[in-house]
């Protein structure tokens, strides 16, 4: 169930000393309030200035003269958040924040251990985060959205608004006379996320009442399927081996040679294979009635290869080497 925002803090738990992830906007601005009014003394407020618009110098304005009247340290991280071909704009974003709070809390280590870092992501982030999952046909890991908590780089994160409406939000920050300052982005619907946000989120509202609630089942729901999956996958990779053994892959069936060698790719080579170059290599390993049999696909970011009786993944530098022993290109899968 939706939550006010005063009942989502009460529930907020974090190991102190805490930072909060401030952008300037009005989500983040009543998380730093809320956070420094319960625990004085004992938090901090990180922001990243990802240099991407010129309102950027505006935001950490903002943030320096709040933190000032809030007596709270505050700490900025400027990053090149440009993204890379391939790439979109919010996951570049992202990513170089995610880098950044890790950077600022060791750079804060001297003064005050940071165990936690709360973000400021509600409901409706929460929502936006599953429609696009499912736009991009995602698994059950990616319907589960934004978890509520979660370990990354020896800090404990904290999502402790994702039961309350955005709107919600707003109101209480009017209600104490805050102010915030608005991104001009936010309103670009050349971005997915704000399309969403702007045309989706007000239909479903309309359709839907209580959309909020029932999205959050569904994603508690896929949570736990990928959590079983998880299980499942390190079970089967401890019968299978590391690298995975062919024979002992064809004993299991489609679905669960899919889920370890995803798992295996995941955990042990930090790659994502596309579903189509997981089907064909799904589809070589059927094939694999006989020691002749080769396999040598583009899977990830590097490529999959039969040894013997094993599987194994390499990156791009030992491809030319496997090629030019192969005598021909890998098979690209796209």
């Amino acid at each position: 169930m939706t939550q006010s925002f005063d009942a989502a803090m009460r529930a907020f738990a974090p190991r102190l000393p805490l930072a909060v992830a401030l952008s300037g906007g009005a989500d983040s601005t009543a998380l730093l309030l809320a956070c420094a009014r319960r625990w004085p003394g004992q938090v901090h407020a990180f922001h990243v200035h990802h240099g991407l618009q010129a309102a950027a110098d505006a935001f950490e304005h903002h943030c320096v003269d709040l933190c000032a009247r809030l007596q709270v340290p505050l700490s900025v991280q400027r990053v090149d958040a440009r993204h890379a071909s391939g790439q979109s704009p919010e996951d570049a974003a992202r990513q170089a924040r995610y880098k950044a709070f890790e950077a600022l809390a060791q750079l804060n280590q001297a003064r005050a251990a940071i165990e936690s870092i709360a973000i400021a992501q509600h409901a409706d982030d929460q929502v936006e985060t599953l429609l696009l999952a499912l736009s991009r046909g995602a698994g059950v890991a990616g319907l589960a959205a934004m978890p509520a908590q979660w370990q990354r780089g020896g800090l404990c994160f904290h999502r402790p608004l994702l039961r309350v409406a955005g709107a919600d939000v707003r109101a209480w920050l009017i209600y104490q006379g805050e102010c915030w300052v608005e991104d001009p982005s936010n309103e670009d619907t050349r971005y997915t996320r704000n399309r969403i946000r702007h045309q989706l989120l007000p239909a479903l509202q309309q359709a839907f009442p209580q959309f909020r609630d029932t999205f959050a089942r569904s994603c508690e729901h896929a949570a736990q399927a990928s959590e079983l999956l998880q299980e499942l996958a390190a079970a089967d990779l401890a019968q299978v081996g590391q690298p995975p053994r062919i024979t002992a892959l064809r004993t299991l069936s489609r679905s669960r040679q899919a889920n370890v060698l995803r798992h295996w790719l995941r955990t042990r080579h930090a790659t994502t294979p596309a579903a189509a170059q997981l089907g064909a290599l799904l589809d070589q390993i059927a094939a694999c009635t006989t020691r002749g049999h080769g396999i040598h696909l583009k899977v990830g970011s590097g490529y999959a290869v039969r040894e013997a009786d094993v599987l194994r993944w390499y990156n791009h530098p030992v491809l030319d080497f496997l090629s030019a022993r192969a005598g021909g290109a890998p098979k690209q899968i796209q």
